[in-house]
């Protein structure tokens, strides 16, 4: 029989489960013990099922391809063995009981950091003790690569896929490093480079860092219920990740391949305002609409909120949030929600220092202003800058850019621009959903503007067919 103190614990883990919630728990448990639940209580023996790590990775096979990649099937292994069970030594023969399986189920999708820290120590490193930054880049990495791997497997990548989005490989280790750049010692610094690697980190540093930096507890929680189809399907049982990749409209049936990998897309959607983060759209695409700024604007004005982003010919990528919609004025506009962003090399969002207000900008055919399209610094100097006759642009931020703090985004202070994009996210605006209409047929002045620099309606003939808003990829 259980030890009293040991079948409390387990029942207060299992009390925060929901009735259909332990159901769903006890039944993925039993698909991997391979025995029927109902069977196995008939004769006594509910809680003498185990599940080994060939069960776990035999149930991959059952699918033509793996949910799950095989290291993170191992590393999810260790970690349910971490459970101890007292007076059992069930954690050391290589099976995990029920009581581990559920505990760590508890932990991982129900616990605080201080729960977690253990089992993430050992799906690090299946030693005691502290670990190398090497262990927990490893780790880092494995992760966001199951992520990406199951929101594919189970189709949940709502309209995007590994064929229109930018390679992952990049993305992923890019984001594990703008992750791991939030470890912090005990004394308040953060190691970088090679230092980081080879240095050791021990429970509490680790535990900190998991409290953080939320996005390895959702990622986790990703892993288990898409990975092994645990309260994947329960309602209320994904806030959590319900936002965590938008909706893509706009790329649909075309052959174009975002500047955007699938890691970049969660880290930048998670720094954008909550109410805009469920939906992105691609307004412009410079293979698509031609690589003009009138165009540029014909497409981005008067739409809501955007994230640029473009490549420069050193394949340097970057780009920023406007919280507001772009207008063609000689002034700045937006606030302090606006940020500047960087994805390759390195991924990283720069936010607003409150230094100025120089949020964006955006202005065409005035003689006394600058021409272009601008976000960040002060005129001349933008921290991000597209000119008006387009190909050319300019980040000059020595040492950093005034509003943004960001520093020089693109591989050469004054850069040859390779490929640009503009996605509209959230709703749109009403005036900028009035189907069939251009911009032209809303905004008289964009219109004169363009029949002033001689551009006239041919616009017209450039109108694409229109998507199906409603169709929900």
């Amino acid at each position: 029989k259980m030890g009293n103190s040991e079948s409390n614990a387990y029942r207060n883990h299992l009390s925060r489960f929901l009735p259909e919630e332990q159901t769903d728990v006890d039944g993925v448990f039993d698909t991997l013990s391979g025995s029927s639940g109902s069977a196995a209580a008939k004769n006594g023996k509910a809680t003498k099922k185990t599940v080994t790590l060939e069960a776990l990775q035999a149930r991959k096979e059952a699918y033509t391809r793996e949910p799950l990649p095989e290291q993170m099937t191992v590393r999810l292994y260790n970690g349910m063995k971490s459970i101890s069970l007292t007076g059992k030594s069930s954690g050391l023969s290589g099976q995990i009981a029920k009581e581990q399986f559920v505990i760590f189920m508890s932990n991982l999708l129900k616990g605080n950091a201080d729960e977690k820290i253990t089992i993430i120590m050992r799906m690090i490193s299946t030693t005691e003790g502290p670990v190398k930054g090497k262990q927990i880049q490893e780790f880092t990495e494995d992760l966001i690569m199951s992520v990406v791997h199951v929101l594919s497997y189970r189709k949940e990548l709502k309209g995007w896929n590994l064929e229109n989005t930018r390679d992952s490989a990049s993305g992923i280790k890019a984001l594990a490093s703008q992750l791991l750049s939030e470890l912090k010692l005990a004394d308040g610094t953060k190691p970088v480079g090679p230092q980081l690697m080879e240095m050791n980190f021990d429970k509490s540093v680790i535990e900190d860092w998991v409290y953080r930096v939320p996005q390895i507890s959702t990622f986790l929680s990703v892993v288990i219920r898409q990975g092994l189809h645990v309260l994947h399907s329960l309602p209320d049982q994904t806030k959590d990740i319900v936002n965590l990749v938008p909706g893509c409209k706009g790329i649909k049936g075309r052959t174009i391949v975002s500047l955007f990998d699938i890691p970049s897309i969660i880290y930048i959607n998670s720094h954008l305002p909550a109410e805009l983060q469920h939906k992105w759209k691609l307004l412009f695409c410079s293979k698509l609409h031609g690589e003009s700024f009138s165009q540029l604007c014909a497409h981005i004005v008067n739409k809501g909120p955007c994230i640029v982003i473009l490549r420069d010919l050193d394949g340097y990528i970057f780009g920023g949030f406007a919280s507001h919609s772009w207008e063609v004025k000689p002034q700045f506009q937006g606030d302090n929600r606006c940020f500047l962003f960087s994805v390759f090399p390195s991924l990283a969002v720069y936010t607003y220092t409150g230094y100025n207000d120089h949020y964006m900008y955006l202005n065409h055919g005035q003689q006394t202003m600058p021409n272009g399209l601008g976000m960040g610094g002060q005129h001349d100097y933008f921290g991000l800058w597209i000119n008006s006759d387009y190909g050319k642009g300019h980040s000059k931020a020595k040492p950093r850019c005034t509003t943004y703090n960001s520093p020089q985004l693109s591989a050469k202070e004054n850069f040859t621009l390779d490929a640009l994009e503009v996605w509209a996210v959230g709703d749109m605006p009403e005036s900028a959903e009035s189907k069939g209409k251009s911009i032209l047929d809303v905004d008289p002045e964009a219109q004169a503007l363009l029949e002033m620099i001689g551009k006239s309606r041919h616009s017209e003939g450039l109108r694409e067919p229109l998507e199906d808003e409603d169709e929900d990829n």
